[in-house]
């Protein structure tokens, strides 16, 4: 197993012996002495190969290597006049051939995110998941998860395994992914929800991070039909209470990506956006925005759902900031969520919007304990008498308290935080309407 990777060589000592694996990320050949720059999974380092200190197997294998091959380079670690180390090979292996090329090479420092490159970098993406600024957006993704993980832990949130099939949406069934399983219509999760309801009134505190499937077609930046939701419920919970919880949680998750990961940041030649440390965040109500949209000439029918322009020109009114917006009406939420008593259009619900346009990242929600509600609630959405449902009937039946729930996107707060232009760029293997699903 390998024991040594290019980020220790930053600890060694000019004149250490090291045995190094990895791949040929470019070559430069002049002549009598062969350069090779060798990547791994930390980072890249030079590997200097002459006839007059290497043997002369390693210079025929330096002259002749295809980039991308995996070598094993034994050698003697040195520092170049500019104070670099690297190092002189005086034996290389070559481990892994190539028998195909990829242009331009998948490690190659090149526009990731060029329109035109789009089609073939997504069918190769298996391909090209070993590109740099790839590699760096998904260590982020790694370490946003963890933290995110870390910080349920250390507030006393139990993890929920959730199930991925279910026989009911959380919204209509058409807007959901439908398959057929044992004679039975089920579907792909469009939400955790139901079934973290269940679970909160044993465990108070619960979440689940999983995929979740969307059937509705969305062309956005911001939208996949495969994606990671991060869902979380809490028990003796109301809206602003949730909302503080997850102004924390942005907060905290900044701080450590900021603190961790300059590196990726520099590999990816962006600044981590820190416009969520700025806490609380301004809000607005839904009917607010709606009079606002048409001060500025965008007649807007309340009661339809805010699209991306409408966020986006919401945005310019919190310039830098993220922001709420609140009292969304019942006619485009789900049935779970409390009506507000003191307006009965609208639920116990705000959506945070990102700045700079990227969009509505995610949302909360103060839900129905009461047995009365909810069957308001699914006769409204003509659910009611619905055999699918009992079982979310059941756990109003039962010593149901108040609580409040989020959903985050993973890839649309990763998409916002790197300042990355969709968030295709944001998981390993994207899942695209209107494109076939490979690799």
């Amino acid at each position: 197993m390998k024991t040594v990777f290019v980020a220790d060589l930053l600890r060694a000592q000019p004149g250490d012996q090291v045995d190094l694996s990895g791949w040929v990320s470019s070559k430069r050949d002049q002549g009598r002495i062969t350069f090779l720059d060798v990547s791994d999974s930390t980072g890249k380092i030079q590997v200097v190969v002459s006839a007059e200190h290497g043997s002369n197997g390693a210079s025929e294998i330096a002259r002749d290597i295809p980039v991308e091959s995996g070598i094993v380079v034994k050698g003697v670690v040195s520092r170049t006049p500019k104070g670099r180390l690297e190092i002189a090979a005086h034996d290389i292996t070559l481990v892994g051939g190539v028998t195909r090329g990829f242009d331009p090479h998948p490690r190659s420092d090149f526009d990731i995110f060029a329109e035109g490159m789009t089609p073939h970098l997504l069918a190769n993406r298996h391909i090209y998941l070993r590109n740099p600024k790839v590699m760096a957006i998904l260590k982020y993704r790694d370490s946003l998860m963890h933290h995110m993980r870390q910080w349920f832990r250390d507030n006393r949130f139990t993890s929920i395994d959730a199930p991925i099939l279910t026989p009911v949406p959380l919204y209509e069934d058409g807007t959901a992914m439908k398959l057929t399983v044992h004679d039975e219509d089920v579907f792909l999760t469009q939400c955790v929800g139901y079934y973290l309801e269940a679970a909160v009134h044993a465990f108070e505190r619960v979440y689940n991070m999983g995929p979740s499937f969307r059937g509705e077609e969305g062309r956005s930046k911001r939208h996949l039909m495969e994606y990671w939701h991060i869902k979380a419920e809490v028990a003796w919970c109301d809206l602003d209470c949730i909302i503080k919880m997850v102004e924390d949680i942005i907060c905290f998750l900044t701080k450590k990506c900021q603190k961790e990961l300059s590196e990726e940041l520099q590999v990816l030649g962006t600044t981590l956006c820190t416009d969520g440390m700025s806490v609380p965040y301004p809000r607005i109500s839904y009917e607010e925005a709606v009079k606002h949209l048409s001060s500025l000439g965008m007649q807007h029918e309340f009661g339809k759902s805010l699209g991306s322009e409408e966020e986006t020109l919401l945005s310019k009114l919190f310039p830098g900031r993220p922001f709420w917006i609140t009292g969304i009406p019942r006619t485009i939420e789900p049935f779970p969520y409390c009506i507000d008593p003191a307006d009965t259009r609208i639920t116990r619900v705000a959506d945070l919007i990102a700045s700079n346009g990227y969009g509505e990242l995610l949302g909360t929600a103060e839900k129905i304990h009461q047995l009365r509600e909810l069957d308001e609630r699914l006769k409204d959405k003509g659910k009611h008498g619905d055999p699918r449902f009992e079982f979310v009937r059941d756990v109003h039946q039962l010593g149901c308290v108040p609580h409040a729930a989020f959903g985050m996107g993973v890839e649309r707060m990763i998409r916002w935080m790197l300042n990355i232009p969709h968030v295709r760029d944001a998981i390993p293997f994207p899942r695209i309407f209107r494109r076939k699903i490979s690799p």
